[in-house]
């Protein structure tokens, strides 16, 4: 019987597998043996595709000559500064006495990928081959995942796709950047007064920088427009307090549909609103009679749990930090064996890990901030019948399902930084809420008339705490839609909240006063690190609301694992600028600059449908509903035809008018930056 090898992605990954086959061998360079069973790891990646160069030395000279570059044949090599690990295991895999191998890379896209270009330069031939799937790393899940390993070939599909992804994003990188370099670089450069200019553009990258830029131009075209609303002080009697309402036109008020209106709520001229004042103040005192008067509970559900997506938008807004440190906290955390896998895309649970869900709440008794939730939720058996609710859907779920703590690794805790433990607390509170009843509020709508002109009020309070108990510093992540619904409600503590409840239609009440409350329309928020990146997962719409979301998943611009990174890479080039402290996006001038020449040039790389679509065709490679050249034939066609495309425009001139308008508004930044500076001396 011959040996088995498993291979890891990195050696911290290996050693967890060590410890689960209970392994008790010798560490020898680079893999550790015991028995018939060989342990080793890559470091990452260890081979990576070729430049043109490496092809034909002639390509190294960027030239329209030698554009569109479309291999026929791709060529890949070993990373230097990884060979020597290359080596180990590429002789492990060739091993005459190893005939089972294991790959035991993350479970996804891109682990998938790493180890196929290590077999296919290894040359590995002869060997029966098992997929580990897992979706944590504690022992048990390790252990079933060896157990339950398929073929390997029951992932090429998924080979496919991650292949491809790698091949698009060379060809568009590689293409588009020489072609535009080539056409405007110099102009770029003269402009900027520089040496060179290298025009770096990519599938997603280039359209989440027309992203930032078209946010920060909408900004900066943006006019305020003032607003006047009327506002009642109607009391409600006897010293039982007064509460505030706002008048609205509606249907029978002659102001219904006006355009003199700012919406239903307010006037464009604060004369407008005097007016409406002294009609309504003519007669003293100034009476309104109670119209309607309408009672309901309302029930708030605890939020879906997190994936990769939207823990690194709430971690941008709690705790101030990119979605590129959000995503190697919780990388740590899985390495040590505190949550499940980070790379998912789902929020949701699978029906089979629904069923043993109550092991993962047991671990967290020993959880200081969760113990005391955790005891509660078993006393009161609250796990039970959570596969039948909205956190638990098998087909939401493509390779992992939602961040979780596993209730494991708990002694490692202390070791942690700061921000790690913040937020690992914020996973487990997510978690632990969807075992909690929904938030309970009393909401009353009071809607009052004088002379056909109504006024409007709304008060909320809180009955049950539900989920929110658990919920802590998360609970301040809300939709934006709730945000809107929320505005108009008003707090009130239980005197208001009796006195408003005695209300009925038909009764009298006294306004004492009638003023003028001024408001202006505001400007479109400018994109933080973690909205930008749910903007990206939804193909650039910024759609903060759970189920809306839910209802485009699958059109995002770029995956879980990539989009941190492209943010960082858009940083790196310069093209971005970040306030570490408020996680701000904004646009430089040389971002601005490339979005024109791209605008001017390959337009369809700032198209989010377009981005969108290429992921999808992806997924659809991944799912088998595609053949690989199918995909292949399009992408050719694409570079071929958008490469040809710049090499024939002759738009310079044009460019240099949009560089200058672009240019004065960072001209005004840099004064104004200059004066505050001075103003501080």
């Amino acid at each position: 019987m011959g040996k088995s090898l498993f291979i890891a992605e990195k050696p911290s990954v290996a050693q967890e597998f060590i410890k689960a086959l209970k392994l008790n061998g010798t560490r020898k360079d680079g893999y550790m043996e015991a028995g018939n069973t060989v342990v080793t790891w890559c470091v990452g990646h260890l081979v990576t595709m070729s430049y043109p160069e490496v092809y034909d030395n002639s390509l190294k000279k960027w030239s329209f000559d030698t554009l569109p570059f479309l291999p026929k044949e791709w060529k890949y090599e070993v990373i230097p500064a990884v060979k020597k690990q290359f080596e180990i295991v590429s002789g492990l895999l060739n091993r005459e006495d190893i005939d089972t191998i294991y790959v035991c890379t993350d479970s996804g896209r891109e682990g998938e990928y790493i180890y196929r270009l290590v077999e296919q330069m290894a040359g590995v031939k002869n060997k029966q081959r098992k997929r580990v799937w897992i979706d944590s790393q504690t022992e048990e899940e390790i252990r079933k995942g060896i157990k339950n390993a398929k073929d390997l070939s029951d992932y090429d599909n998924l080979s496919e796709s991650a292949y491809l992804r790698a091949k698009e994003d060379y060809l568009m990188g590689i293409n588009f950047s020489r072609a535009l370099t080539l056409k405007y670089g110099y102009s770029i450069s003269n402009y900027l007064k520089t040496d060179r200019a290298v025009i770096s553009v990519g599938r997603v990258m280039t359209r989440v920088l027309g992203m930032v830029v078209k946010r920060e131009r909408e900004i900066r075209s943006f006019v305020k427009t003032p607003f006047y609303r009327v506002l009642a002080q109607v009391a409600l009697g006897e010293e039982k307090g007064v509460f505030e309402a706002e008048w609205r036109a509606l249907e029978g008020s002659k102001y219904f549909k006006s355009p003199i209106l700012y919406k239903e709520n307010g006037f464009k001229k604060k004369e407008d609103a005097e007016k409406l004042i002294h009609e309504l103040s003519e007669e003293k005192p100034i009476l309104t009679e109670v119209f309607s008067v309408e009672r309901k509970k309302e029930n708030k559900n605890a939020p879906l749990l997190y994936n990769l997506a939207e823990l690194q938008n709430e971690c941008s807004k709690l705790f101030k930090i990119s979605p590129d440190q959000t995503l190697n906290i919780v990388q740590e955390l899985y390495e040590k064996k505190l949550v499940t896998y980070p790379r998912t895309d789902a929020r949701v649970l699978s029906t089979a890990v629904a069923k043993e869900i109550q092991k993962n709440i047991k671990g967290l008794l020993s959880y200081p901030n969760g113990a005391v939730f955790a005891k509660e939720i078993l006393d009161k058996e609250s796990q039970k019948g959570i596969e039948k609710t909205r956190y638990v859907n098998d087909k939401q779920i493509t390779d992992h399902y939602a961040i979780i703590p596993t209730g494991q690794g708990l002694n490692v805790l202390s070791s942690l930084n700061g921000n790690s433990v913040c937020v690992y607390e914020t996973i487990v509170r997510r978690f632990l809420s969807i075992f909690y009843p929904p938030a309970v509020y009393q909401k009353i709508t009071v809607i009052t008339k004088t002379k056909n002109e109504a006024f409007y009020a709304s008060f909320k309070v809180l009955l049950e705490e539900g989920y929110l108990k658990v919920a802590g510093k998360s609970s301040v992540s809300v939709s934006k839609k709730e945000e809107k619904d929320n505005v108009e409600d008003v707090k009130c503590d239980s005197k208001m909240l009796e006195a408003l409840g005695k209300l009925k239609k038909g009764m009298i009440l006294q306004i004492n006063e009638l003023n003028i409350k001024e408001g202006e329309t505001s400007p479109p928020k400018r994109y933080n690190s973690g909205s930008m990146i749910l903007a990206m997962e939804n193909a650039g719409q910024l759609i903060e609301d759970e189920e809306l979301r839910a209802q485009i998943k699958g059109s995002g611009i770029g995956t879980s694992a990539t989009r941190a990174e492209i943010l960082k890479k858009l940083l790196h080039n310069g093209y971005m600028e970040l306030n570490k402290k408020t996680q701000i996006i904004t646009p430089s001038l040389l971002g601005e600059m490339i979005y024109e020449v791209v605008n001017a040039s390959i337009k369809q790389l700032l198209n989010p449908e377009l981005t969108a679509s290429w992921e999808k065709g992806l997924t659809y490679v991944a799912e088998g509903n595609i053949t690989s050249e199918e995909y292949m034939e399009k992408l050719e066609r694409f570079v071929k035809s958008r490469t040809q495309s710049v090499a024939g425009l002759n738009n310079q001139c044009v460019l240099r008018a949009c560089f200058e308008k672009a240019a004065e508004s960072y001209k005004e930044k840099n004064e104004k930056k200059i004066e505050k500076k001075t103003a501080t001396l």
